[in-house]
């Protein structure tokens, strides 16, 4: 399985995608509130310039092993429109302990939502559009 999905498919509820060795592991999953900025919002619609985004994620995993020690992750981020309470980024990261997985799902987190070209498009429910 490659290290991360940037798909439109669903974010499947599954097994862990790791072997053996490693005895602590963290799954986050971003779930798509029901409202934004107030008003209730049917989900989100998600865009991602691809080449670049796919790039920055190899990247970003890369530098997560050499920053942070050994450990192993997976990262799916959902494109195109997810509903409200559905999940939209899942987050696995498995290590030798259990703060350091902790630190690592964060510091992933942190960095795909400010590296990585993946955008983000309310759709309310009271209009159907953006507030002015």
């Amino acid at each position: 399985m490659p290290p991360f999905l940037l798909s439109a498919d669903p974010i499947p509820d599954t097994t862990s995608p790791f072997g053996p060795g490693l005895g602590a592991e963290v799954r986050f999953l971003g779930v798509v509130r029901g409202e934004e900025e107030g008003l209730t919002i049917s989900g989100i619609d998600y865009t991602a310039y691809l080449p670049m985004a796919e790039r920055l994620l190899g990247e970003l995993m890369a530098q997560g092993r050499e920053q942070h020690g050994p450990h192993e992750a997976y990262i799916q981020h959902r494109l195109g429109f997810v509903a409200a309470e559905a999940p939209s980024i899942l987050i696995w990261v498995r290590t030798r302990h259990s703060a350091a997985a902790f630190d690592l799902c964060r510091w992933y987190l942190k960095e795909i939502k400010t590296r990585v070209p993946i955008w983000k498009r309310p759709v309310f429910q009271e209009t159907n559009t953006e507030p002015v």
